[in-house]
């Protein structure tokens, strides 16, 4: 899911530092394997399609302009963007995948969806570490309502840390807001030119921010930028998923899960996100 990094694990909640996920995995017959690997197993070349030129824009290249789908990075934008790559996704996994030919029919109409805020995002994320989903919930709200109208870094950074105390936040959090926000504030995050960066430089640079950590940062890219080959192996939800999908509930090691991900090339965000709803829990970022 450093210094000490911990993020609001949906849908676990749990600490940036995995917990729950990266056990040592029990040992499982050859046979179990063996099936969980004809279960994600890659369709022959003859009949997967070349990628789009969407595909290839949005799967960790070098981008020469914003995705339509993602409203601008720090326009405090509350519109809920859907992510136009979604169907093909969809079809293109029904086809690559047994699991997700079952799962993807179940949930019609649902996607990821992005609210467009970079800043209202990461402060969220850092309002929802170590807290059960519940409980970040009303903080957040209660975070909210003391901000005002708009959640920007200009107001967070004069707010009295005795006021945003009463509302639940704990010291280090109020130090990892007020980070957060000269980092936005001071225009050290090149947040203009993250829809052009490539996954990796940008977990690079959103990392130097106190309070984020790896899978803060990649639930930025899926849930923020929209983007669509993210493959959390810190998430103990997905872990999880592939778990009770694909080895009937034993552990699983971040190589198993690498290994069935291997079919879900280039959309791993679409599928880990029906991986989350396979589990039932909430799925809000």
């Amino acid at each position: 899911m450093k210094p000490p990094d911990s993020r609001p694990l949906r849908p676990s909640a749990l600490e940036d530092t995995p917990a729950g996920a990266s056990g040592k995995p029990a040992a499982r017959t050859a046979a179990t394997k063996t099936a969980a690997k004809a279960l994600a197993k890659p369709a022959p070349k003859t009949v997967a399609k070349p990628a789009t030129k969407t595909a290839v824009k949005m799967a960790g290249k070098p981008r020469s302009k914003t995705p339509a789908t993602v409203p601008a990075a720090s326009d405090g934008s509350d519109a809920v963007a859907r992510p136009d790559y979604w169907d093909e996704a969809c079809r293109h996994l029904v086809k690559k995948d047994r699991i997700l030919r079952r799962l993807i029919p179940q949930y019609q109409g649902a996607s990821i969806e992005s609210r467009g805020d970079a800043f209202a995002t990461l402060a969220r994320s850092i309002v929802g570490q170590q807290i059960s989903v519940a409980a970040a919930k009303t903080v957040w709200g209660r975070f909210e309502a003391l901000a005002g109208s708009a959640m920007t870094p200009a107001q967070i950074l004069v707010l009295a840390p005795t006021d945003m105390r009463a509302a639940g936040l704990s010291m280090r959090k109020i130090e990892y807001l007020r980070d957060l926000a000269l980092h936005f504030g001071e225009e050290r995050l090149s947040v203009q030119d993250w829809p052009q960066w490539e996954d990796e430089a940008i977990i690079s640079e959103l990392t130097a921010v106190r309070g984020i950590g790896r899978w803060t940062a990649e639930m930025f890219l899926m849930f923020h930028l929209l983007r669509p080959n993210v493959l959390p192996l810190d998430d103990v939800g997905l872990i999880q998923g592939i778990s009770r999908n694909y080895f009937s509930g034993e552990p699983v090691s971040r190589s198993d899960a690498r290994e069935v991900a291997e079919a879900w090339k280039p959309w791993r965000s679409v599928a880990t996100w029906y991986m989350w709803r396979s589990l039932a829990v909430p799925q809000a970022y």
